[in-house]
């Protein structure tokens, strides 16, 4: 258990572990906040770039080994895609419980200890004699996971100047994508020169470099303060944003959008290695270079709401992602690709415009609020691996996309709900005035 004492003293009471509430604190912690061109910003920077880089290579570390991983231990797509989905719906469980430890233990020797734990677990992974014990692995190894993406927006809003704090949240998120992209086509490269097994062993290595660089680069938290664990507390919290209906909305929006995507890239390996389009290991993990269209399009996401509004972006989004699964049906790489694009660019949308709005929505508990969303999320992603697979399973291609297209209609049926209620309660206020 992460011991209290590794963070330094605390010299702001009360900082919120909610990004948005940094602005709160008192003029006179201004010189111990970090901000670009102070000592140790640089530093903590590239310490939590690296913290994502590895959290995410490790995450979906198997994704782009799936057919290898069928093949080599005898299993079937959906039996080979818990690997995925037991490490995202771990973490999906564990984020909330692990923000509420963060609370009490310290942001910093929360993530030390997640990454170090997921870390160990990811050099164990690659000698699993069995599916069940690789999916059983890789679990412990997302519930691990759990405790950075629960802590390191917190230690960002405690330690970094608000004006800063947006290009500092940036820079871990760029490392999410990065290592998410860079997991796939490493594991996927060394999948085709020395099999699934090395692949995976070096993606533990490369995870050990990130940790020991994290820890290393990491500086002593100067405005933690701990706090008691409640546990009526946390559940009176977490009941208000569950009795919330556009948090509620939200949630759903950001689970089915995952849906889809977990879903399309879990499968996609299959379709790829087998005909008429037969490519290596190697090329299919290249694809997922594909990702960094999703860094631009979450990165502007927010000029997108400036234009169309908060509706209209998701309107936007989903119409993209629908057009990139029915472009993806046809069989020539030339039709494959560009849908592989519109849907990771509409999925990256979607979730920048529906995460920002739960932050905007929830006026206490911020940090619950967050740590619900992503529960949601990546239960979704979960759901969307499994499924995905047991679809592709049944009636190929055709079937995972229809699959996608059933969450995308989801999610345009609860953004049309929100529009009905919203001017429906515009109305009322007009009758009252």
């Amino acid at each position: 258990m992460p011991s209290a004492s590794t963070e330094a003293p605390a010299t702001t009471p009360g900082a919120s572990a909610a990004p948005s509430a940094s602005t709160d604190a008192p003029a006179t912690a201004a010189p111990e906040l970090l901000a670009p061109g102070r000592p140790g910003y640089r530093r903590m920077s590239f310490a939590l770039f690296v913290a994502g880089v590895a959290t995410f290579a490790l995450l979906y570390s198997t994704q782009a080994l799936l057919p290898a991983i069928s093949a080599g231990l005898g299993v079937s797509a959906g039996q080979a895609s818990w690997t995925v989905s037991a490490a995202t719906g771990a973490l999906a469980l564990c984020v909330l419980p692990l923000s509420a430890l963060s609370e009490r233990f310290g942001r910093r020797s929360m993530m030390t200890a997640s990454l170090a734990v997921a870390v160990a677990v990811g050099l164990l992974v690659p000698f699993a004699p069995n599916i069940e014990t690789l999916i059983a692995l890789r679990a412990v190894q997302g519930a691990a996971l759990a405790g950075l993406p629960a802590s390191a927006m917190a230690f960002l809003a405690e330690e970094v100047r608000p004006k800063a704090l947006v290009t500092a949240v940036g820079l871990f998120v760029a490392g999410n994508s990065v290592g998410g992209m860079s997991g796939r086509i490493v594991t996927g490269w060394a999948a085709q020169l020395w099999g699934w097994r090395v692949a995976l062993g070096a993606v533990g290595l490369m995870a050990v470099a990130c940790a020991v660089a994290f820890r290393l680069l990491i500086p002593r938290a100067r405005n933690f303060t701990a706090r008691s664990l409640s546990p009526r507390a946390l559940a009176r919290t977490v009941g208000g944003h569950l009795s919330d209906p556009l948090l509620l909305r939200l949630y759903a929006i950001g689970a089915l959008f995952m849906t889809v995507f977990g879903g399309v890239y879990t499968v996609i390996g299959y379709r790829l290695v087998a005909e008429p389009f037969g490519l290596p290991q190697g090329l299919i993990g290249s694809v997922f270079l594909v990702y960094l269209v999703g860094t631009v399009s979450s990165s502007s996401s927010g000029k997108l709401v400036g234009r169309v509004g908060r509706r209209g972006a998701l309107y936007l989004a989903v119409s993209t992602t629908a057009a990139g699964l029915l472009l993806s049906l046809a069989d020539t790489m030339v039709a494959v690709v560009p849908g592989l694009v519109l849907i990771t660019a509409g999925f990256f949308a979607g979730h920048a415009v529906a995460s920002s709005a739960v932050s905007g929505t929830a006026k206490t508990g911020r940090a619950q609020a967050s740590a619900l969303y992503q529960s949601a999320y990546y239960l979704g992603s979960s759901a969307g691996g499994t499924l995905g697979a047991v679809a592709f399973h049944a009636g190929g291609w055709a079937a995972t996309v229809g699959l996608g297209l059933l969450a995308v209609l989801g999610v345009v049926s609860i953004t049309l709900y929100g529009t009905r209620a919203a001017r429906i309660e515009r109305r009322g206020v007009a009758l009252t005035r």
